[in-house]
């Protein structure tokens, strides 16, 4: 959620640490800062509310902030309100320890207690505080940084990702993980630590990253990374396949904008080199399973959280429909804390964009602790969810900067597509089905561009209902998780109320919100609920409701129905989800970007949730 990034080196540090923090602002923040050892050997800290182009403005003239080493932080409030005041980084009671921290200390009010009993004083109200005076009392005790992080972590519990210096060791970084993401960037004279590669990307593409409980020392030529235990730990170099270009808007307003419109080629990223047309099948690389473990899988537990949860719904008719293997698709949130029931032929699936999400992290070390099998479908290298699952693919879309996820929801749902064609090719799918399957997933890279090219009328149709004050979205069979996530998307960047329901649903509550103000978007394919949904679209239509379609020509009447119709390109039923949804993205863009917000940072919202 926050943003952490450390910098020593032959550099200049200040617009290093600057930089990178800004490239995280997608992330989501309320307050940064910076903390710096000059050239005077003096501990410099400057924070402020707002955005990072107010912590530049508000930076004082005549202050020496020429440094070779230096910290800065992006904080997303939790304990305590976004002031300056609980920015960070925060200082212990000497003014020599300077801390940033992702994540929550959950025990802190009782440590806390217990430090000001011990006499140290605290100026904030967050839970981070907490470490630097920890930090300080070990320090103080054995006189040895990397000892004192190593001591502090065993009293804190909770996730935490920090960076830290110290005035009395001028010429090292320091830095500790638990639950929440952390990265060295290795370099030549100089070194890195971030909570993300996207700040790291423009100086290395050599990474490591750190696992939970292990904490690191970090000069300009070298590094030393420790267990809790105090035991060296080797961690190999990674080398990041993405560059610069891809966190960078080119020529498009908004990063969610770039995003929508990359989705041909992510689409097609996510499935090149995975079909086998031979066989008229597919193949997923990192899967380990053998023939038989994979024909003894009996039932599939999908977990995730929002629109990853969304993706997992659509991969379970996916999979039920082609392989007919069970699934039934959870929220990570609420997967561990109601006693699930797993078995040795069940295969969990967790989704995460970035691979870092809390509960679902939280999720998969449940599953694998019953001694589940648990497969990753993730976007980021390295991330903890890719290290920690058994087996897993990734689904190649580049880095998404854009809060609000748009182009890994489709790649998810062409992985999820995959592992549901190879499961069927094994199990009742023929020859001939899968290579319908086959020529089909192929053209959808085509027909979602015929959709972007629809931009301008999509526009139109966003400029009639940019001032609604609530939406209902209504879909069914495969596209009812296509309308929660065209709401979930409205809600996210446009502050509309939006619900997303089965269209058959509608008559049990929402009906009576339909009134001559209400906009109902229709996710309605020419499938075989077609008519079904019709009805549906009648009753809309005979309590004045405005309705938006998302359709297939010809329409079969709905002209009639709908005040507004936008045509999609035909596909297999199977996969509408993956044409339906562009429009929904872009009519919640359009809508977003009239009523002049920031669709790239959406308030309160952040891009990876590493907190429950």
């Amino acid at each position: 959620m926050c943003g952490i990034v450390g910098y020593i080196g032959n550099k200049q540090a200040l617009p290093i640490v600057i930089e990178g923090i800004k490239r995280l602002e997608y992330r989501g923040y309320d307050s940064s800062g910076i903390a710096i050892i000059n050239s005077d050997d003096e501990l410099v800290i400057h924070k402020k509310e707002g955005k990072i182009v107010e912590l530049e403005q508000s930076i004082p003239k005549g202050v020496n902030f020429e440094a070779h080493l230096g910290i800065a932080h992006t904080r997303w409030a939790t304990h305590g309100k976004p002031t300056t005041l609980n920015a960070h980084p925060h200082i212990d009671c000497t003014g020599k320890i300077a801390v940033v921290h992702n994540g929550i200390i959950e025990n802190y009010k009782i440590l806390r207690k217990k430090l000001e009993e011990e006499g140290h004083t605290f100026t904030s109200d967050t839970d981070t505080e907490v470490i630097a005076h920890l930090i300080e009392q070990f320090y103080v005790q054995c006189k040895d940084m990397h000892t004192a992080i190593r001591m502090m972590l065993k009293q804190v519990e909770g996730t935490l990702g920090i960076a830290a210096i110290n005035l009395d060791i001028p010429d090292k970084l320091y830095a500790a993980k638990r639950g929440s993401p952390l990265i060295i960037g290795v370099g030549e004279g100089q070194n890195f630590i971030a909570s993300d590669a996207a700040a790291l990307v423009v100086h290395t593409k050599s990474v490591i990253y750190l696992q939970d409980d292990e904490t690191v020392e970090i000069s300009s030529n070298d590094f030393t990374i420790k267990s809790i235990a105090d035991d060296e730990v080797q961690r190999e170099i990674i080398k990041i396949n993405w560059d610069i270009s891809m966190i960078d808007k080119g020529e498009y307003d908004f990063f969610m904008q770039k995003e929508i419109f990359e989705q041909p080629t992510t689409i097609s990223n996510a499935f090149r080199g995975r079909i086998m047309d031979m066989y008229n099948t597919s193949r997923l690389g990192g899967i380990s399973l053998s023939i038989d473990e994979m024909n003894n899988i009996r039932n599939i537990c999908i977990v995730a959280c929002g629109t990853s949860w969304h993706a997992g719904l659509v991969g379970q008719y996916l999979i039920e429909e082609i392989a007919k293997v069970p699934v039934r698709v959870e929220y990570a949130s609420e997967f561990r804390y109601r006693d699930p029931i797993l078995g040795l032929e069940t295969l969990v699936i967790v989704i995460s964009q970035s691979g870092e999400t809390a509960d679902t992290l939280a999720a998969l070390r449940e599953a694998r602790a019953r001694g589940t099998k648990v497969m990753g479908i993730t976007n980021v290298v390295g991330s903890s969810i890719a290290r920690e699952t058994d087996f897993g693919s990734y689904i190649h879309a580049g880095a998404e900067i854009g809060v609000a996820s748009t182009k890994a929801f489709t790649s998810q749902i062409t992985v999820l597509f995959l592992l549901a064609l190879l499961l069927g090719r094994m199990r009742i799918v023929s020859p001939q089905d899968g290579a319908q399957y086959i020529k089909e997933i192929k053209s959808i890279p085509g027909k979602v561009g015929e959709i972007l090219n629809m931009n301008d009328e999509i526009r139109a149709v966003a400029e009639k209902y940019k001032n609604s004050t609530n939406a209902l979205y209504l879909g069914r069979g495969i596209n009812y998780p296509v309308a929660l996530e065209g709401a979930l998307k409205l809600k996210e960047i446009s502050y509309i109320h939006a619900e997303g329901y089965p269209a058959a649903e509608m008559k049990h509550g929402p009906i009576a919100l339909i009134d001559g103000n209400m906009p109902v978007i229709v996710v309605a394919p020419d499938d075989f609920v077609y008519g079904k949904i019709l009805n549906n679209m009648e009753e809309v239509k005979a309590r004045k409701g405005k309705i938006i379609a998302i359709a297939n020509e010809p329409s079969n009447g709905l002209e009639d129905l709908a005040d507004d119709i936008i045509f999609i390109p035909r596909t297999l039923p199977a996969l509408t989800p993956l044409l339906t949804v562009i429009p929904l993205q872009l009519f919640a863009y359009h809508v977003a970007v009239l009523r002049g917000l920031d669709v790239d940072q959406p308030r309160n919202l952040a891009k990876s949730v590493t907190v429950e």
